[in-house]
Parts: structure tokens; sequence; C-alpha cells
């Protein structure tokens, strides 16, 4: 990166101002390929819990092209009403001197670049002619992946579900899109659906689903949730963001793996290896295929670093 000339500091608002969805999506498709190219050195991230619903973590890693390392540092908060805070910084080093140059508001990083990569799967993943998005799930990542979505597809209809109707009403009115009394319905007849949700326990049933659909499962990030049943996992050709991480949080993998339907050779691959060529991604227009998404620093520090060079 260069010489640090100081530490530069994103509040929520200035990131909201400079980063956009779309242009995160190429920040963040770089990143998964590097990723998955020996050319981000990353642990695995560690949990503390700090009380009851509340959690801090941190995840580290270095970027080796752009010379820059770091870590975000969140915690995630349960209100109590199916909903949690995330609140964090991401902090840049310059790995070229060793100083700190880049401070980020997590929260704000975290929403956009995990919608962009939702988005960068979907494009790799989903038939080219799909067009009708369910998003399961009412907080700040739906409305994130309402606009990820559709700048890598075109979008005819939008199908929102949340555990609360009036809130799902509300969501739907709010971002002119359809209201879902269940999931059933609001999968019903969808090529891309997004489980953006709280769920600990499985919320979406694959048997729902019709042949080609893509999901990307986003909102369980630890090995105690899930999002989707574990015949969905067997039945989908799986991607992962990361198949390190997914072998020890992936928590939907893991309860179908507990029960014997899928070993860890049924992760087909990473998509960063989708996206680099060396794996194939959907092999046919009926087959169903699902990411599986937990979230990665080398995501966060991509952004950060591309934050700090429109500074």
């Amino acid at each position: 990166m260069g010489k640090a000339t100081g530490l530069v500091v994103f509040d929520a608002a200035t990131v909201r101002e400079r980063l956009t969805v779309g242009a995160a999506i190429p920040v963040v498709r770089e990143a998964m390929i590097a990723l998955s190219s020996d050319r981000v050195r990353q642990l695995l991230r560690s949990f503390i819990a700090v009380g009851e619903g509340k959690t801090f973590a941190i995840m580290p890693a270095a970027l080796l092209d752009a010379e820059v390392f770091g870590a975000k540092l969140v915690s995630v908060f349960a209100d109590g009403q199916g909903r949690k805070a995330h609140e964090g910084v991401v902090v840049l080093f310059d790995g070229v001197g060793g100083a700190p140059v880049c401070v980020a508001d997590a929260g704000e990083v975290t929403a956009i670049r995990t919608a962009a990569a939702s988005a960068v799967a979907t494009d790799a993943l989903a038939r080219p002619d799909a067009h009708r998005l369910a998003i399961l799930g009412t907080g700040r990542q739906a409305a994130a992946h309402i606009e990820a979505i559709g700048k890598v597809r075109d979008l005819k209809s939008v199908t929102v579900w949340g555990r609360d109707l009036d809130r799902t009403r509300a969501f739907a009115a709010e971002h002119s899109v359809e209201a879902a009394p269940d999931v059933e319905s609001a999968v019903a007849g969808a090529d891309i659906v997004c489980t953006v949700s709280t769920a600990v326990d499985p919320i979406l049933n694959g048997a729902w689903l019709a042949p080609g659909t893509h999901i990307n499962v986003v909102g369980s990030s630890g090995p105690m949730a899930a999002e989707i049943d574990a015949e969905l996992v067997r039945a989908s050709r799986f991607v992962v963001d990361h198949r390190e991480h997914v072998l020890v949080h992936g928590g939907e993998f893991l309860r179908a793996k507990a029960q014997g339907l899928v070993g860890d050779g049924h992760i087909a691959g990473e998509i960063g290896e989708v996206l680099a060529g060396r794996v194939e991604g959907r092999q046919s227009a009926d087959q169903i295929t699902v990411y599986k998404s937990l979230g990665h620093a080398a995501q966060d520090l991509a952004v950060a670093a591309w934050l700090y060079g429109t500074r």
C-alpha cells in the first residue's frame, strides 16, 4: 500500500455515503478469488460470550496482493425480539510500514459487503434467466439483498417473509415488494431465495423449492444455528465462501453431516474457485444450488482498502 500518512476514520455516515453495493460487488468478487487462491492469510474467527445473547467476535486477515492486513472487531447483540445488532470497527494496517491507516464502521461495511457477496454468488450460480426473488427476513440485510441481487439479475418480482406479519407488511410497503404470510408461500415459484433471518432452527424446507432454484444462506453465522433443513443441504450443489470455516462454523452443513446425510466431500467448492474457473458452478438448469455465506475478514479488509483509496 505504501507509506501511511495518518489514520483515516470512516464513520457510519461516511461509509454509507461512499460505499455502494454496486461499488462493493467487484471488490468482494476479487477478495473471494484471492481467498481461494492462497493470496489471503486468514485465521478462524474467534468468539467471546459477553452475556446472554451477546457476543464479541474477532476476525483477522492479511491481503497479500494489496499489502494490507487487519481485523474486524464486532459485537453481535440480540435485542430479545428476534433481531441482532452488529456494531464494531474494521481496522486496516499498511503491510509495508506496519502502521494502522484506516478505521471503518463495521456495521455499515458488513451490511454492504454481505449483500455484495450474495450478489457475486448469485451471478455465478443462479440461472441466467432467474428473475423471481424471495427474501426470508425483514432486517437490514433484507433491504440490502433486494438491491444487491437486482444488480446481477433483472428482477420481475420480489416477495418477502418475516416472523412478524405486521412488520413484514410494513417492510413490503416501504420497499415496494410483496409480503407473504408464510415461508412456503414466499418461496413458491422463486428462482432465487436469500435467507437473511436470525433463525436458530431451519425455516426453509427444501421440499418447497422448485427445481433450478438458487439459495443464498446468509443469516446463520455460527455452528449452533441453521436456516435451511438438512435435506436441502444434501439435495443441493453446495458451494461455500470458505471451506475451512464452514467445516467448523457452518451450522446447516454441520447438522446435515451429524445426521449422516453428507460428508466433507459434499462441499462442491468455494465461490472463489468457481469464479476463477477451477470448480464448476451450476451444472444444469434444474439443479438446486446453495451458497453458504459466513462472511470473512478478507471481504471487510478489501472494502476498507477500497474506502481508504477514495480518501
